[in-house]
């Protein structure tokens, strides 16, 4: 029955994740959102998702180790395996945005979240600082696709070729609305699904929950992260692949992991090893970015085979010692 509860958990979470971000970025685009906010936001947001649920799920049982480990397999696996395939399949190119507001943000959450667990705790009060975080970082998204969007119209009344767009059908965008809400229940019980059969294998084959959490959870919650980029890619979009990404990265470490805490009791303790080898991992992993992104602004097929190679690695060191 753990199996299957882990198996079913996958499946559901995947196939409400998808609902989540085909219909919510169908609502953005009814509502005239940029494809680059669509996908730092209504995309990142909804595949981040899976995350949020078992967060939630796993948190209020006190299992905190199971959450930030999840959350931190999940940024490896987007940054290193996903991107680097990505990349591997057609090489990613960057907008100046990504470079100076995404980016940052993202190596800002990823640093905070190392120092907030030094202690070898986290808290209610902690998971509020980073839900101010990711509240803080949204507005400033919205800023800047305010001040993109002003330049546009601008322009296009400069050139004369100003045209007036239809309103969006309130029938549409209802029906889009609902089916979103479908995809997030989906995503909540399967959620629910995973964490039970995550943990009923770590009591199984005593294994710790941060390793389960590091690998089966954290792959498989990134499962949708993976899809919506190739596909992305495919539709030659690199502006929704690279913002559902890093978009990902950044609300799993701000909005998901500080909702999580307050769902939970007021205190989690966490695994000294997540702590001492993982998070510095996964910032590590984060600064890795930097150079690939500046460089060219954009992520060639060599850099992508190279993540790859590093999560590969990452991955044998999980399983080979610390199984």
């Amino acid at each position: 029955m753990t199996i299957i509860a882990l198996l079913g958990g996958l499946v559901a979470l995947v196939a409400g994740a998808e609902g989540i971000v085909r219909y919510g970025t169908r609502l953005a685009e009814r509502l005239g959102v940029s494809p680059l906010l669509v996908g730092l936001t209504v995309v990142s947001v909804g595949t981040s998702a899976p995350e949020l649920a078992v967060g939630i799920q796993a948190m209020s049982r006190g299992e905190g180790s199971l959450v930030l480990g999840n959350l931190s397999g999940s940024n490896m696996v987007n940054l290193l395996l996903v991107l680097g395939l990505a990349a591997v399949f057609r090489p990613v190119v960057l907008q100046r945005q990504t470079l100076r507001l995404d980016l940052p943000a993202m190596v800002l959450s990823s640093v905070l979240v190392l120092l907030l667990s030094f202690d070898g705790a986290l808290s209610r009060w902690e998971g509020l600082v980073l839900l101010a975080v990711a509240v803080g970082y949204t507005a400033l998204l919205i800023r800047t696709a305010r001040r993109q969007a002003g330049a546009r119209v601008a322009m296009t009344v400069e050139s004369g070729m100003a045209e007036v767009l239809p309103a969006p059908d309130p029938r549409a965008v209802a029906v889009d609305l609902v089916l979103l809400v479908i995809g997030i229940a989906v995503v909540v019980v399967g959620a629910d699904w995973l964490v039970r059969g995550a943990v009923g294998i770590a009591v199984l084959f005593g294994v710790s929950e941060s390793l389960i959490g590091l690998t089966v959870v954290a792959i498989g919650t990134s499962l949708p992260e993976l899809a919506t980029t190739i596909s992305a890619l495919i539709r030659h979009n690199h502006h929704i692949a690279v913002g559902n990404l890093i978009g990902s990265s950044t609300y799993n470490l701000t909005f998901v992991l500080g909702t999580s805490l307050l769902s939970g009791p007021g205190v989690v303790g966490l695994d000294p090893v997540l702590v001492r080898v993982d998070l510095p991992l996964m910032v590590a992993a984060v600064l890795l970015c930097i150079p690939v992104f500046v460089i060219g602004r954009r992520i060639t097929r060599p850099e992508g085979v190279l993540f790859v190679v590093v999560y590969a690695g990452y991955l044998t060191y999980l399983i080979a010692l610390r199984s």
